[in-house]
């Protein structure tokens, strides 16, 4: 009798590893679930980096490295400090093409923020004042005031703070979900500390740094 296993290509294997990064046995896993339909495969393979990375999350990061991206012709400069929770790790062909391809979208993207917890509450407040004006003029009751309130703050939350942002690889993919699946396949917790971006000419840069919680190592 014919398994499951046995009706996936090993190729389309190979093709979602390469496109998730996961273990070869997770994308197997995958693909037999979703009947061998590599986009759902790879949703799947996303949301268990999620949950995974969420597991991890409290773990202490004091390992790492710090990473620098060039622009083309050099006038975007980024220097970017990403953690994990071992040196062995942070030597790893994985974490470093993490830690290169985040400052590279660092230069394309520019943020201001590594999270929305990290966003100033002056920053917020004007943005919600300005939010809250302008669906105000529609005429609509508050509380749908509010609604679109939370979706006006819920984009700008992603067009400013890194970890929101879709990946400039690949828009499908934010760069939160980007780390979860390095988090997945390492089996270590990894954080963005913080980052600064420089441009030629512009009148101010970026440096933007992870709140620490109050309590934490």
């Amino acid at each position: 009798m014919t398994t499951v296993s046995e009706k996936i290509d090993a190729k389309l294997v190979k093709e979602l590893r390469d496109k998730s990064g996961a273990p070869m046995g997770d994308c197997l896993k995958a693909l037999q679930e979703t009947k061998g339909h590599i986009e759902d495969a790879f949703v799947v393979l996303r949301k268990r980096g999620m949950a995974s990375a969420q597991k991890k999350a409290a773990r202490s990061t004091n390992e790492g490295a710090v990473g620098t991206y060039i622009h083309a012709g050099g006038k975007i400069g980024v220097l970017l400090e990403l953690n994990c929770e071992s040196d062995f790790v942070a030597l790893t062909d994985d974490f470093q093409d993490l830690l290169k391809d985040i400052a590279m979208h660092i230069a394309a993207s520019d943020p201001r923020y590594v999270r929305p917890e990290d966003v100033t509450v002056e920053d917020m407040e004007r943005e919600k004042e300005i939010y809250r004006a302008q669906a105000a003029a529609t005429g609509k009751p508050p509380a749908v005031v509010e609604r679109i309130l939370d979706g006006k703050m819920a984009k700008f939350y992603e067009e400013v703070c890194l970890l929101e942002q879709p990946f400039i690889k690949d828009q499908g993919v934010s760069i939160k979900e980007l780390i979860a699946t390095k988090v997945g396949k390492l089996g270590e917790n990894i954080t963005v500390r913080r980052f600064a971006r420089f441009k030629v000419g512009a009148p101010d840069w970026t440096v933007a740094t992870t709140k620490v919680v109050e309590g934490a190592e």
